[in-house]
């Protein structure tokens, strides 16, 4: 079901983006949590967002443009990042405003990706960490669940999951250790400075209302030439994602993930990548599935 706008959709220059989330069980498909009929966002993005996108396109927005290109990575080669930040804090607002610790108080021991994008994601994995067993190696996933998506099986010295239920967190058996946060209301890390190799964060970029500050403490956190790697679907709770990504689509949202490590530590990170890791076979493909990242720069 698309979004019904406050603004008419002829005035965004922006793909429509339903993120209506599938929620998939262990094994088998579940219920699907959809957005409610009559959902009226409060917000869309400031003009000046709106033309710093269509500006990183050349007088077209970036999705239509990387799809044109046929490729998520050309959306970060060229993004003419403005000299100030785009965002307005109404772009982070959210239609459900409710506390996230009452929305997230029941486990949900579901799977919100399907069965390819889960398998797509964790092969990028695969092939980015360090091998299985590497005991100096350390490893955080924020905003963690039951499940990091990580390679069977794969061990690290560290692996640590920030999350917001307990009861998720502790069946989660990759994890050698884990903590419970709310990023929304205290968005610092509990870790000391340098201390991880990489940093994931799996389907829930879209929840943060406060992603400078979080980006601000993964670059913290993160060694000299450690890699954040955020990755994103079109599935969401569309009640709790922030009113820009809703608004927005899917190719837009490469361009905003790279702008959080942009703006963030300016010159802290490298220059933002992305990559469309969507699985396609002869009948198309499922849940799209696309990784934007960075390293901390090394010290000069």
């Amino acid at each position: 079901m698309a979004l019904c706008c406050c603004a008419h959709a002829a005035a965004r220059p922006f793909l429509a983006n339903p993120c209506a989330r599938r929620a998939v069980s262990a094994g088998a498909q579940s219920r699907q949590e959809r957005q409610p009929g009559g959902l009226c966002r409060r917000s869309l993005l400031s003009s000046s967002a709106a033309a710093a996108i269509m500006l990183a396109a050349g007088s077209r927005s970036v999705a239509t443009a990387a799809v044109v290109d046929d490729t998520a990575a050309k959306v970060l080669l060229d993004p003419k990042w403005p000299q100030a930040f785009p965002f307005k804090p109404e772009n982070f607002e959210r239609y459900d405003e409710s506390s996230d610790t009452l929305f997230y108080e029941q486990p949900r021991f579901v799977a919100h990706i399907d069965d390819n994008a889960i398998k797509a994601l964790t092969q990028f994995y695969a092939d980015t960490f360090p091998p299985s067993g590497s005991k100096d190696a350390a490893l955080l996933d924020i905003c963690s669940s039951w499940i990091s998506h990580y390679p069977k099986g794969y061990t690290a010295g560290r692996v640590a999951g920030l999350g917001m239920n307990e009861a998720e967190l502790a069946r989660n058996s990759q994890l050698t250790e884990f903590a419970v946060r709310d990023l929304n209301v205290e968005a610092v890390l509990p870790y000391e400075d340098n201390s991880f190799d990489f940093i994931t964060n799996a389907v829930s970029v879209d929840y943060l209302t406060k992603p400078i500050e979080v980006f601000q403490e993964m670059h913290r956190c993160l060694k000299p030439g450690g890699m954040a790697i955020m990755s994103f679907s079109n599935r969401c709770f569309p009640t709790k994602a922030i009113s820009m990504w809703t608004s927005t689509g899917d190719l837009d949202h490469i361009w905003i993930v790279g702008s959080y490590f942009h703006y963030s530590v300016p010159g802290g990170f490298t220059a933002p990548q992305a990559k469309d890791i969507t699985i396609r076979g002869p009948f198309g493909a499922g849940d799209p599935m696309y990784v934007v990242f960075a390293r901390k720069q090394e010290a000069a």
